[in-house]
């Protein structure tokens, strides 16, 4: 018996899969239209729930180590003082996206939690390669680490989250933090995360399902990151963390992915890795759902659930 979608899933995703009946797909490589269609796509999906009105933001700006101003956003919910804290890196592939599609999905993470969150618009491929992506999210746990008492923020109850690619630059951020002796991070929350480079091969099994984020999608985003260097033997655990030889000491991890998902595999490897080096784990593998179907599908029970986890990882550490 092979994999079906989830019905409420399938529902709210048919619109979408008829309006693109028909079209052709951009090529392998094309950064510039799939910057179009997907954040259009953002924008709606971000859209279509309403933002809480008991979350505040206010910008900062911190300035990278080449010189380069970044902004930074931070998310409070009215009178919730948990000292937790959390620094988020949107999704998008490594090549799209940036801090302003993505304010309502912070907003209603911060009101659901209560958990402050500092939302980091790092620089994407492929006009900032790697190692940019990284250190630029790096560099917003830095900054996070360094006012956290003006913040109400406890240092040792910081956690770094992410999706898709922001799950990968999470789980980056993390190796990163351990090898340079860095800021403490509590716990890495990664979501359908984007962890190996080599993921370019279709699945004949979930290629009928597949429709927000295929394989031509992944090798774009990982050649925009990599250039020539995507898919060979010498490519940093810091740009794909699944290279990673040595995963002990690595902060406890929430992860998460759909079976429809084509980052199924390397999640779940990634899980089992962090297990086997003594990593504390929670993975969850959701029949039925395909790559990001909970914004678009949130009113399904599987959406629904998905976010109750998010959630109680947001309170967790």
């Amino acid at each position: 018996m092979g994999f079906t979608m989830d019905a409420q899933v399938a529902d709210a995703l048919a619109p979408i899969a008829e309006a693109a009946a028909g079209t052709i797909p951009p090529p392998v490589g094309d950064v510039a239209a799939r910057r179009v269609a997907f954040e259009q796509l953002i924008a709606h999906i971000d859209g279509a729930q309403p933002t809480p009105t008991d979350v505040t933001s206010g910008d900062f700006m911190l300035t990278t180590a080449d010189g380069t101003p970044m902004r930074l956003r931070w998310y409070t919910k009215s009178g919730s003082q948990s000292g937790r804290a959390a620094v988020y890196f949107h999704g998008g592939g490594m090549i799209l996206g940036h801090l302003d599609l993505f304010d309502g999905v912070v907003s209603r993470y911060v009101s659901a939690s209560g958990t402050p969150i500092l939302s980091v618009d790092y620089r994407r491929a492929p006009e900032h390669p790697h190692p940019t992506p990284v250190e630029d999210a790096y560099a917003g746990l830095v900054w996070l680490h360094e006012n956290a008492a003006g913040l109400g923020v406890d240092p040792a109850r910081v956690a770094v989250f992410g999706d898709s690619a922001g799950g990968g630059l999470a789980a980056a951020v993390s190796i990163l933090a351990r090898d340079r002796q860095g800021p403490r991070i509590a716990r890495q929350i990664l979501v359908m995360p984007m962890l190996d480079d080599r993921n370019v091969t279709p699945d004949p099994r979930l290629e009928p399902f597949v429709g927000t984020w295929t394989w031509d999608d992944n090798r774009t985003g990982w050649r925009a990151l990599l250039g020539d260097a995507a898919g060979g033997g010498d490519v940093s655990p810091y740009a794909a963390p699944a290279r990673l030889a040595d995963c002990t000491g690595l902060p406890p991890a929430y992860i998460e992915v759909g079976q429809l998902d084509i980052f199924r595999d390397e999640d779940l490897t990634y899980a089992l890795r962090l297990s086997r080096a003594g990593v504390p784990v929670e993975f969850h593998l959701h029949p039925g759902v395909p790559h990001e179907f909970d914004g678009i599908a949130f009113t399904a029970d599987v959406a629904k659930r998905v976010y109750a986890d998010r959630i109680r990882a947001l309170n967790s550490f």
